[in-house]
């Protein structure tokens, strides 16, 4: 039997995500604490925090929207462009020669014979 314990890549991400959120609210206390310190009172100091991380929210959420915004737009015009690569075989309105019902001839996608030979007079 094995006497160290493997952990797997999610129980190691969770407890590095963890220890991660225990240092930011370390620092938001002692953040809080040096401002109670400087003389603000404890609602001020909370509220100044609080402000201060909303704005930082804000311009992270700002700074990613382009990008995101950007990287849409391009997926955007890719399909666009693999959409309309095969405008040429779908929508053709021109006349093709082909077997119709009045024989062999130029026919329209509306099965309307355009040439002129009477395919009785041959």
């Amino acid at each position: 039997m094995k006497t160290t314990a493997h952990t797997r890549f999610a129980e190691h991400a969770g407890r590095s995500l963890g220890r991660m959120w225990r240092v930011l609210v370390r620092l938001d206390r002692k953040a809080q604490g040096g401002l109670v310190t400087q003389g603000w009172s404890l609602g001020a100091a909370s509220a100044a925090l609080l402000v201060t991380k909303l704005v930082l929210f804000g311009v992270l959420a700002y700074v990613a929207f382009w990008p995101a915004m950007s990287l849409a737009l391009l997926a955007l015009v890719a399909w666009n462009m693999r959409g309309s690569a095969t405008w040429d075989a779908e929508g053709k309105d021109e006349p093709e020669w082909r077997e119709g019902h009045g024989g062999f001839g130029l026919y329209d996608k509306n099965e309307w014979r355009h040439d002129m030979c009477d395919p009785d007079k041959q």
